[in-house]
């Protein structure tokens, strides 16, 4: 039973992984094929390609997830946390995704793991939670939004002379090297949550101890996961992030990715903080958008998807305590 449970979890964990692919592909393309940098299927293969890479970048995210946020739980009842906490962030996936509303895996996940730690009686370590969560959660928009605003201000400044149509056509080019640095900064971090997790259940089943590397094994299943999600692709997603908020061109979309890019490989090697790819991308849209006048960007539709950011650890929380209670009752 207790192989069984393992084996279950851990497959539940690839398939949160690989919604996570299909949820958070429009954060690494959506900017490139709404300005014709690159088609859809070309973009989608050459983001599962760097996705797959980034998985094997560093270490310091899944450490965080595994060992940051919750006490390890033990036994039967902790496995069915971790079940639990996966499913809360499978169903929030699911539900954002149908809408088109880019809401954050990473929070859904988190969210997941305190519900269903809360519910079974797990300690949840709060100033983890809050340094490590909680406060990137709100920063990391603020800096995308500013950061992205101050890059696309220097692009338009140092390109103010240039012919416009060599320009647009230099930064369609260029837009395939920052949508790359995106893909891998979203293998980077999104594959190593799912890492983190993997490595909890292998704990709590004793065949790893506590503080031990990484499997190797257990890199390459949630990169190669993430990897096909990512090649499903999110059409919903990328509709809303590339022409619902702002039409970018190819500038916009180049400076766009490159702060989230950037960010996402700094918040990943320097704070081992593990950010969402939704929030940044969103916000430096915003704040390359906000170039044009301020009114270019539709913010209606951004303050739904900043109210889906809000909702988002809430409610995955709450769908992985009533599913923690199911489990408990049927385990009973």
């Amino acid at each position: 039973m207790d192989t069984f449970a393992l084996i279950l979890t851990i497959g539940v964990a690839l398939f949160f992984t690989y919604t996570n692919g299909f949820h958070d592909s429009a954060n690494a393309i959506a900017t490139s094929v709404s300005t014709r940098a690159l088609t859809p299927r070309a973009a989608l293969a050459m983001a599962a390609v760097m996705n797959l890479a980034g998985a094997f970048l560093g270490s310091g995210v899944a450490k965080t997830v595994s060992e940051g946020l919750i006490q390890t739980p033990e036994g039967s009842k902790g496995m069915g946390i971790l079940f639990a906490a996966l499913i809360g962030a499978i169903v929030w996936n699911l539900i954002t995704w149908y809408f088109g509303l880019p809401s954050s895996s990473s929070h859904a996940l988190f969210g997941g793991m305190v519900g269903a730690a809360l519910a079974g009686g797990t300690t949840v370590y709060w100033h983890g939670v809050v340094d490590k969560v909680v406060i990137p959660m709100f920063v990391s928009p603020v800096v995308g939004l500013i950061a992205g605003y101050l890059v696309m201000t220097a692009i338009m400044w140092m390109f103010r002379r240039a012919n416009p149509h060599k320009a647009k056509r230099g930064f369609r080019i260029a837009q395939t090297v920052s949508a790359a640095g995106m893909a891998l900064g979203h293998g980077l971090q999104d594959a190593q949550k799912t890492m983190g997790i993997v490595v909890m259940a292998l704990v709590i089943a004793d065949v790893e101890d506590y503080g031990d590397p990484i499997p190797v094994w257990v890199k390459i299943a949630c990169a190669v996961m993430l990897s096909l999600g990512t090649y499903a692709g999110g059409w919903r997603i990328m509709r809303t992030l590339g022409r619902k908020i702002i039409e970018l061109d190819p500038p916009q979309g180049f400076a766009a990715e490159t702060t989230g890019a950037s960010i996402m490989f700094g918040s990943a090697f320097i704070f081992h903080a593990p950010i969402s790819t939704t929030h940044v991308i969103t916000s430096a849209i915003m704040g390359v958008g906000a170039t044009k006048r301020v009114n270019a960007v539709r913010w209606g539709v951004a303050k739904n998807i900043v109210l889906g950011w809000f909702i988002t650890m809430p409610a995955a929380a709450l769908v992985a305590a009533a599913c923690f209670g199911l489990v408990h009752l049927v385990a009973l």
